[in-house]
């Protein structure tokens, strides 16, 4: 039987107050616990008691957010008093905390992150000028300096304001109140509240720091309201952007609280983090010594640059192990989450019973301490164990220094990339060594905790003085090699003025992405200066001052992620409400989708023109289903656009001998500090062949998702591939180029990194689509480059009726040209400026979360087949070869993708059985789905039957998942019917998955008459297939006209009938 969680012996009416170290309460409550044998003791104080769990296995339990929900108890309370339901104090359920979360955790994603770091950098440049400006003698307090720094970073990168603390003798008033009120939260925490009502004095100072705090905030916000700008900080985010799920703006005084909760939070922890890392530093230096030498070997004696930041891997391990031994935030607070209803709670699979009501506060530093989980030198700082392979072994749960779950802290990566920048520039610049070398770590508490009295001097390194460290800073060029006389540039038009354009762009693909950038690239030879942005900026603010061109998809009837804001926008737009406004739209669809093809495209340019605005040419229309996307905007855009806007606006007119370029020089850099970029923030765990025959194989990864990614069954994961070795070593063939050598784009109207060398190979691998079929412009451009007049002929052939056949057939493209006529002159930069940008592949997601949240599986197929163009060369898919490379351990960059709405399992799994369909890789939500039911069915749920339908070539090669299937068949999660196109089961007839399901017709409508949802996965003649079996069934299940029974299918479709379909 459950008993009651021990509870250490104390005085009448105070509890254990006394033994709870104001100090280092950690330390006081974990010897409580220690004396009581147990490391999970109730504690019982003036203010309330809580039980203090130190243990990993009951932390685990508490992490479980369908439980237990983060309680914002302590010190928290009380500094709600200044940042009100800001992210940080807010209670489980505040609506204010909900819009917020909405809003800004897309505003600190890994892009915009990633376009934070010269900010960073700048305020880091300031640190470490002012170290080696004092010199080496002067002590240097390690908590002062990164208190400054991570202050002025937060501010500085997400509301634009420098509090300039490095350039003063004094502290920014907003700093002093700021400290001031975190002290004082700590005191009234430990105080009664009758003697929190007494101190008048302590309360009159508190609520004027508070005072001070919100004035400061409230003032940015109005200079940015009377004075608006363009910075992509998180300001102008809670200003301008509407939450996703409610369409409203973050209120006045949210955005305060916020403001200040950045403040607060972003510097408070970070700081401490720094200040830890570096005692581990001082008191372990053969780790110092090996965090130097990586930091030497990658980055060598030039700038760090944003690119370095992935490749640190030992010196991540040591962030890593610093946080794990000396969490910031040392204690969080949980209670029952509100839907529990269990009094009471029981824990430790029935070892202890507590109230429901009851509060824990997790001590995380002891929890990460766990020997099962670290070995028997838990305690003990050695970063190997935190190396990523080592890392990602590790049990959920197990590291937790950025909190739990959807109240975790959203900005972990800015954190990081902060973090991680300055440790690498003190390192490549300094020696450091303790001032007192008999130093032992003492703790100051406030709300967070950080070393006390730690001190350090700083030597520059390598006989650096002052003015060479600033240059290296500053990134000099005069330090980074020199550029060679006989540079092959070639130069666009010159730096006369550009008329200004705007570009919005709606697409979750990346297709639409890229035909924006790709017209911005041409744009400034016709004279005019383009801008690329996501269609929601367009919301409200479209210029007129200006052509405008919207480039957008559909989904299913639908609008992008990006763009369903401005959608919902456009179709309530009053009738001369943008007068002035002269747009383009330029649609992209697949024509199979007969209903709802080309319906956002469409619905938008209706809506303009009805609310006034100019149509200046009419809408263009691509269809994926050609294959000819990328050519049909093309076509569009000379035959239309272009010459359209000329007669309206002006610009000039340009012909093939104008074909873009790009302003490159070929540098001297040593290739030591350009290294093949494979940053991301997404880890592999596992990559594993699934299938044994001889046709296309079929791999499972296992990946560790970015701190803070949730998601859902069904979903998708977009991976941002690197193009094949192979591929690229036929570009430096046919161009005679060295994949290794260094070059520098200069022209500022491209896609492509400009003003950083970087070696071909880092351009051509993660920018540049290499594969991608020709276009009509392109083969223009090649027959420009051409003197042989047979050459001539046989491109010009190609432009003409047989382009479908030759190029959009055949996937020809623009490199399999130039091998094929090798005497085209076409020079390597106008190559480079044809190319369009590598644009992320969309897979489906083969887990549940609720098996583990912070991994999922991706199932796909390996494209590798006789190009067709070449029989004796292989085609080789991107993305499937890239993600068929990697290696446990590996990172890559993805972004999670939220599927339909529909296309995820019922909300009632208890009461509507499922129907699921699909063929090879299609199966791979249908994963997700079963092994999410499985996991409810081990919960003790009895769940609605589930019945999948399998298509396979051959059992014994490719019968995916058959052991996972077989089990949670047995297990009562699904029932599964199989279907072999080349190889019976037990002598059956060999079937396509639509056949099954027409044998299997009686137990589908027995399902269907029950409320079941159909789901299928899959090619595009399947999912057709399939439908016709429906129909078919529906015909003789009711004796229906094939017209009556289309109008229920129609009926049906996308409630429940829901299609994920690929070709």
């Amino acid at each position: 039987m459950a008993e009651e969680v021990p509870t250490p012996p104390g005085l009448p009416f105070v509890g254990n107050s006394f033994d709870v170290d104001s100090v280092d309460q950690t330390a006081s409550l974990m010897r409580l616990a220690e004396l009581h044998g147990t490391y999970n003791t109730m504690v019982r104080l003036m203010q309330g008691s809580y039980v203090v769990c130190a243990d990993y296995g009951l932390y685990n339990e508490l992490c479980d957010e369908k439980r237990f929900t983060k309680y914002p108890a302590g010190g928290l309370s009380e500094l709600r008093h200044g940042l009100g339901d800001g992210l940080f104090t807010a209670e489980f359920g505040e609506h204010n905390w909900d819009v917020a979360h909405r809003v800004l955790v897309p505003a600190l994603g890994p892009l915009a992150i990633s376009e934070m770091f010269d900010e960073m950098h700048g305020l880091a440049t300031q640190m470490v000028l002012k170290w080696a400006r004092f010199g080496s003698e002067r002590p240097i307090c390690c908590t002062d300096d990164f208190t400054k720094l991570t202050l002025d970073t937060i501010a500085l990168c997400s509301m634009g304001t420098r509090f300039n603390s490095f350039y003063r003798d004094d502290v920014h008033p907003f700093a002093k109140a700021m400290t001031a009120v975190l002290l004082e939260s700590g005191r009234r925490s430990s105080r009664s509240k009758i003697t929190n009502m007494l101190a008048r004095a302590a309360n009159k100072e508190f609520f004027a720091n508070i005072d001070i705090m919100q004035s400061v905030t409230k003032a940015i916000i109005n200079d940015r309201k009377i004075n608006p700008t363009d910075n992509n900080d998180l300001v102008n985010a809670m200003l301008t952007r509407k939450d996703p799920l409610t369409g409203e703006l973050m209120t006045e005084s949210n955005i305060s609280n916020n403001m200040i909760t950045f403040l607060v939070a972003g510097h408070e922890t970070t700081s401490g983090f720094l200040a830890f890392l570096f005692y581990r530093f001082l008191v372990n230096p053969e780790t110092l010594k090996m965090a130097q030498k990586e930091v030497d070997d990658i980055i060598g004696t030039g700038a760090i640059k944003v690119q370095h930041m992935s490749k640190l891997p030992y010196l991540t391990a040591c962030l890593r192990e610093a946080i794990r031994l000396n969490p910031p935030a040392a204690a969080s607070y949980m209670k029952t989450h509100p839907s529990n209803t269990d009094d009471p709670v029981i824990l430790c699979g029935g070892k202890y019973r507590v109230s429901r009501g009851t509060t824990f506060r997790n001590l995380v530093g002891l929890v990460h301490q766990d020997r099962n989980n670290y070995g028997a030198d838990a305690d003990v700082f050695r970063p190997e164990r935190m190396l990523d392979e080592n890392f990602s072994k590790l049990p959920k749960n197990a590291w937790k220094p950025f909190g739990n779950g959807s109240r975790s802290c959203i900005g972990v990566d800015f954190a990081w990339q902060e973090s991680l920048l300055a440790v690498a520039m003190i390192l490549q610049s300094f020696s450091i060594h303790m001032v007192d070398q008999n130093y032992k770590l003492q703790i100051q508490q406030t709300l967070t905790v950080k070393p006390k009295g730690l001190f350090m001097r700083a030597k520059l390194r390598d006989g650096l003085d002052v003015s060479v460290l600033e240059k290296r800073l500053r990134d000099d060029p005069t330090l980074s090699g020199k550029t060679l006389d006989t540079q092959e540039t070639l130069k666009s038009n010159g730096d006369e003025p550009k008329k200004p354009m705007s570009i919005f762009f709606g697409g979750n693909m990346g297709t639409c992405e890229s035909l924006a950038r790709t017209l911005v690239s041409s744009a400034s030879g016709h004279g005019y200066k383009a801008k690329a942005q996501p269609l929601d900026d367009a919301m409200s603010t479209l210029p007129t001052d200006r052509p405008v061109l919207i480039i957008t998809s559909s989904y299913e009837g639908q609008p992008p992620d990006n763009a369903r804001n401005f959608f919902e926008w456009v179709q309530h737009l009053d009738k001369s409400s943008i007068e002035g406004v002269s747009y383009a739209v330029f649609g992209c669809g697949n024509r199979h989708w007969k209903d709802t093809f080309q319906h956002v495209p469409k619905t938008t340019d209706i809506c303009l023109k009805n609310a006034g605005a100019k149509r200046l040419v009419r809408r263009g229309i691509a269809d994926a289903a050609n294959n000819q996307i990328f050519d049909d905007f093309e076509k569009w855009e000379s035959d239309m656009f272009w010459p359209t806007v000329r007669a309206s606006f002006g610009g000039e007119d340009t012909s093939t001998s104008d074909a873009p370029t790009l302003d490159i020089e070929t540098s001297v850099l040593p290739e030591t500090s350009h290294l093949v970029q494979e940053v991301g923030e997404t880890i592999v765990l596992k990559n594993e062949i699934i299938s044994s025959g001889s046709d296309t194989s079929k791999r499972h990864v296992e990946l560790q998702l970015p701190p803070g990614v949730q998601y859902r069954a069904g979903d998708y994961l977009a991976v941002h591939p690197i193009n094949p070795p192979e591929t690229m070593q036929r570009v430096a063939k046919r161009f005679v180029v060295s994949l290794d050598a260094v070059i520098c784009i200069k022209s500022k109207d491209t896609f492509l990194p400009q003003g950083t060398p970087m070696p071909i190979r880092d351009i051509l691998g993660p920018y540049v689509e290499l594969g991608q079929p020709a276009t009509r412009s392109g083969i223009k451009t090649l027959i420009y480059y051409t003197e042989d007049s047979a050459t001539k002929a046989q491109l010009e052939s190609r432009i003409g009726d047989s382009f479908a056949l030759s190029i959009t057939a055949k996937n020809t493209s623009i490199l399999d040209l130039l091998e094929v006529h090798p005497n085209i002159a076409l020079p390597f930069p106008v190559y480079l400026a044809m190319l369009t940008n590598l644009h992320p592949r969309q897979y489906s997601i083969s887990s549940s979360p609720l098996d583990n949240p912070k991994t999922c599986s991706l199932t796909f197929s390996v494209l590798a087949a006789p190009a067709l163009t070449d029989e004796s060369r292989t085609f080789l898919g991107v993305a499937s070869t890239y993600l068929s490379s990697l290696s446990p351990s590996d990172r890559l960059l993805t972004n999670h993708l939220p599927s339909a709405p529909s296309f995820h399992l019922p909300s009632d799994p208890e009461a509507t059985p499922l129907i699921m369909i699909c063929a090879g890789t299609g199966i791979a939500p249908f994963r997700g789905f079963v092994q999410e039911r499985a996991t409810l069915v081990a919960s003790g749920k009895t769940l609605a039957p589930a019945l999948l339908f399998m298509g396979c070539r051959d059992p014994s090669t490719d019968a995916l998942y058959h052991k996972d299937l077989a089990q949670w068949t047995q297990d009562g999660a699904v029932t599964v019917r199989w279907a072999f196109s080349r190889g019976g089961e037990n002598g059956a007839q060999r079937k396509h998955v639509q056949e099954r399901v027409w044998d299997e017709r009686r137990e589908v409508k027995a399902l269907f008459d029950r409320g079941a949802k159909v789901f299928v996965c899959g090619k595009r003649a399947m999912a057709d297939g399939v439908v016709d079996v429906l129909l078919r069934m529906r015909r003789e299940w009711t004796g229906e006209s094939a017209a009556q029974a289309g109008d229920w299918f129609e009926g049906v479709r996308g409630k429940r009938f829901v299609a994920d379909v690929f070709d």
